[in-house]
């Protein structure tokens, strides 16, 4: 590896260990572990605080999400636990559930098949994809699989390992599609807008503060108690669908009204920022460096494909781009949540099409795992 003073050796000055760096450099970063989070945070202001000034679409996500995937890429060691993602899916989760109203649920049950049409053009260009980069010996059969399967990165990175692929391999193709996703996704919502109509951005009324305080406390119940029963039923996705689907419930029954106040939005976009960009662990990096370009183009090529489907869903169900590209984008469900709600799109439709490509995943994903390896 070269030395930092080395001027040709940018790359391996970037990826050099934190200790190999001299004490003054700007990517001198604590050597303890509370320090190293200190450093996160403030890096991840910055760049949320840069992004909003640019008004760009999620910023509450990107910011904190670039500035892991730089710590994670210069191999700094920060653990998340497991269950912290799992409480962010359910409060994303309860907040895409105040979208739902019964006279959405009724136009979602009235376009279900071209909803359902999409979604499975969605999964069979995946599996092009993957037969693409298996036909190019970029990978093998059941890894592209797998890595290329449009579901939640988590859950066909689990059901990846169950069937034999390269784990590691599989979930930085999980992840490197998530990141890049989110990137087109924020850019496309930041071009169309103004193309949105106005009912999607229209404010919620405020609540008394003893109203707040008492729907508060029942939203953290219903995201915990989901979250709970999401882990302990395995059901794909759960973490965040299942307290979904419960906050819709508590909500259609009037007995309270799901209230998420803005800095519990902020820290649990900032923790799914964190999660994600800290996945991109320089070993991981190194492992696919020489799949790196066919990855990605195999990544823009289902984006593609997926923005086609888009024009078609816009043109059948009579809705916005902005809304049909964001619920045929193959990126996960939390993310792609998350930028629906801050560009103003139907979140509930988005949603939907997002749920329900995920249950057709998981249930042909074994199928199209074998097609392909048979065929390569």
């Amino acid at each position: 590896m070269a030395k930092a003073t080395d001027p040709t050796g940018s790359v391996a000055f970037f990826f050099a260990a934190p200790g190999a760096l001299p004490a003054w450099s700007l990517f001198a970063l604590p050597a303890n572990r509370w320090g190293r989070w200190f450093a996160l945070i403030v890096l991840s202001l910055l760049l949320t605080g840069l992004l909003q000034l640019l008004r760009a679409p999620a910023a509450l996500l990107l910011g904190p999400m670039i500035a892991a995937i730089f710590f994670g890429l210069r191999g700094e060691t920060l653990p998340m636990p497991k269950q912290t993602l799992t409480l962010t899916q359910a409060v994303v989760g309860c907040l895409v559930a105040q979208a739902f109203t019964p006279g959405l649920m009724q136009s979602l049950a009235r376009d279900g098949l071209p909803m359902l049409a999409t979604v499975l053009t969605t999964v069979i260009a995946a599996g092009i994809v993957g037969l693409i980069m298996v036909k190019a010996r970029t990978l093998p059969g059941t890894t592209a699989a797998w890595g290329s399967a449009p579901g939640g990165a988590a859950v066909m990175v689990t059901l990846a390992e169950e069937y034999g692929a390269d784990v590691q391999l599989v979930a930085f193709m999980q992840y490197l599609r998530v990141v890049v996703v989110v990137l087109a996704a924020s850019l496309v919502s930041w071009w169309l807008i103004g193309t949105v109509p106005a009912r999607a951005a229209i404010p919620a009324p405020a609540l008394p503060l003893g109203d707040a305080a008492v729907s508060l406390l029942a939203t953290l119940c219903v995201a915990v108690i989901g979250a709970w029963l999401g882990s302990v039923s395995r059901v794909p996705g759960g973490a965040l669908l299942v307290p979904m689907f419960l906050a819709i419930a508590v909500q259609f029954s009037g007995w309270v009204r799901i209230h998420l106040p803005s800095p519990l939005l902020a820290l649990s976009f900032a923790a799914l920022g964190w999660y994600v960009g800290l996945r991109f662990n320089r070993t991981a990096l190194l492992h696919a460096l020489a799949a790196l370009p066919q990855l990605l183009l195999g990544i823009a090529l289902l984006i593609a494909l997926c923005a086609l489907s888009a024009w078609l869903l816009a043109a059948l169900l009579h809705t916005d781009f902005l809304t049909a590209y964001l619920a045929t984008t193959p990126g996960g469900l939390e993310s792609v949540a998350i930028i629906a709600v801050d560009s103003g799109a139907d979140v509930s439709l988005v949603m939907a099409m997002q749920a329900l490509r995920l249950f057709v995943v998981v249930a042909t994903g074994p199928l199209i795992a074998r097609w392909i390896s048979r065929h390569a």
